[in-house]
């Protein structure tokens, strides 16, 4: 019975993942499970920089020119529009990127412009968010945030069900012939205290609860 509401949950992974489009079949197969890194610096490498969706708030900041700054939200089809810039593709841009297309339209209007853009709300697209399934009290889809690690996951979906096998669950990395799945021990960090279980996150990243036997 266990197993087959495991395999149940696994299969809803991979139709979660194919919507993002990167599923593949054996996601979970045994032997491939591996020990989650466990240092910022190992998950600091891997991490891509952050890519601007679509309903993201962004803050425009024009240095010494308050007029040309701005307060703006990524519209539905990715665009932004600030000051004199009308209709600037926002999506799928870093900030760094978005500030120097930026400073190139405004540079026909103000000599040396020097633009900042700060993300302030992230809504993010499917590989820019952490995303947890099975026995979590609230199971959702997170923004991913730099720094991010399991144990701030877990305090936003509310830690575990009272059935969660949590030593069992399983992070799922990466897409197509480089996914990994990891194992986690959520019961030695939440229930136990135990620091050392707390390990980082990437955007992306899948985390699977299954439920314990009794």
């Amino acid at each position: 019975m266990l197993y087959r509401r495991f395999a149940a949950l696994c299969a809803g992974v991979v139709a979660v993942l194919a919507l993002a489009g990167c599923a593949s079949s054996g996601l979970l197969s045994a032997g491939k499970l591996q020990t989650a890194p466990a240092t910022a610096a190992e998950a600091h490498a891997a991490a891509p920089d952050y890519l601007i969706g679509p309903l993201d708030q962004l803050e425009v900041f024009v240095w010494r020119a308050p007029e040309l700054s701005a307060n703006v939200t990524v519209r539905p089809d990715g665009r932004i529009s600030t000051p004199l810039v009308n209709d600037m593709v926002a999506a799928g841009k870093t900030p760094s990127q978005l500030a120097k297309d930026l400073e190139g339209v405004l540079r026909e209007y103000v000599r040396e412009p020097q633009v900042t853009v700060i993300v302030s709300n992230f809504s993010s697209t499917f590989d820019q968010q952490v995303r947890v399934l099975g026995e979590a009290q609230r199971p959702l889809a997170l923004p991913f945030q730099a720094g991010m690690t399991v144990l701030d996951v877990m305090v936003a979906v509310g830690g575990l069900t009272e059935f969660a096998a949590g030593n069992r669950a399983v992070l799922i990395r990466g897409t197509g012939e480089n996914r990994q799945s990891y194992r986690l021990k959520l019961d030695d960090l939440l229930r136990k205290g135990d620091i050392s279980a707390n390990v980082p996150v990437l955007p992306g990243d899948v985390i699977l609860i299954p439920e314990s036997v009794f």
